[in-house]
């Protein structure tokens, strides 16, 4: 009985108060749509970098004939320099290089032709035109500086270069748009959650002499407090749910149906990255309603 009771209750304060329900929901909506987006775009720079940063490699260019950089003043690197710089990394660097190839000329001209058949600017490039270098494959990308540090003005090194240089200024950018994101929810969640305690406050208003009535019949505060907390947590739910529908849309139409038919050599977050995160949108829209209802029950309930 008190259950069919609170129902009720709950039911026609959703309809006494039908505008700032659907403020709550939308806000709520919205809201977390940004900390959903949020948490993707997290997961998504976590799949890029634990793909690519496993892919790069460590090219340490060795000296061309004609390089103005000092450790170069000899001229083009010797075999003998190229021999001494293997064996500085495989005893000074120990387990950190996991592999280390040697490119020649000839192979560089093979692989840059392949990845550029029309030349450099429209320019045939020649084997005289390349460079040679080592390829370090590291055990731990994050050790790039230690062995940058080793090998850098070695005789025979011109420069050593990290192929994640050219990844991150996406991560960078990824990285910001998901604090943006991150900020906009939160003062859309504020927002919301100052609108939860507006609806609440009103509707306990407006039903103050019911609520009067129900405290001289003998009424527990529970019994009072819980269809105010219900409608809180009610607009809070189905705005959290139209959150995670739309970004399933999101993973499906434009995740899903165009980036991974048109780039689909990248790893993209899918519906178990949301299956993830659509808990913890739930939770906090339920919990901030819950919280604000709480707050502003707290009061009205000592009236």
């Amino acid at each position: 009985m008190r259950i069919r009771f609170i129902l009720g209750e709950v039911f026609k304060g959703l309809l006494r108060n039908r505008s700032m329900v659907a403020s709550i929901i939308l806000v709520t909506f919205v809201s977390l749509s940004f900390v959903g987006a949020a948490g993707l775009i997290q997961r998504q720079i976590g799949l890029l970098k634990g793909d690519w940063y496993d892919l790069v490699e460590v090219s340490v260019f060795l000296c061309p004939i004609d390089s103005l950089v000092p450790a170069c003043a000899a001229g083009e690197a010797t075999p003998e320099q190229i021999a001494a710089l293997q064996n500085v990394i495989e005893t000074e660097m120990g387990t950190r290089v996991t592999q280390t190839l040697f490119e020649t000329k000839a192979e560089a001209l093979v692989a840059f032709t392949a990845k550029s058949p029309g030349g450099y600017q429209g320019m045939q490039l020649t084997e005289d035109d390349m460079q040679a270098s080592l390829r370090l494959k590291l055990a731990d990308p994050a050790d790039y500086e230690i062995v940058a540090d080793v090998l850098k003005g070695r005789p025979g090194v011109e420069t050593v270069v990290d192929q994640r240089a050219v990844f991150t200024p996406l991560f960078n950018a990824l990285n910001r748009g998901s604090m943006l994101a991150a900020g906009l929810a939160v003062v859309m969640l504020a927002t919301a959650t100052l609108l939860i305690a507006t609806t609440i406050r009103l509707s306990a208003i407006s039903r103050r002499k019911e609520t009067s009535i129900m405290r001289l019949v003998g009424a527990s505060n529970w019994v009072i407090q819980m269809p105010f907390l219900l409608e809180g947590m009610v607009a809070s739910f189905v705005g959290s749910a139209l959150a995670v529908g739309a970004l399933w849309l999101l993973v499906k139409l434009v995740i899903g149906d165009w980036l991974r038919q048109s780039v689909n050599w990248i790893a993209y977050v899918g519906f178990r990255d949301l299956v993830a995160i659509a808990p913890i949108m739930v939770g906090i829209a339920l919990a901030l309603a819950a919280a604000s209802s709480l707050i502003t029950l707290a009061k009205h309930a000592r009236a």
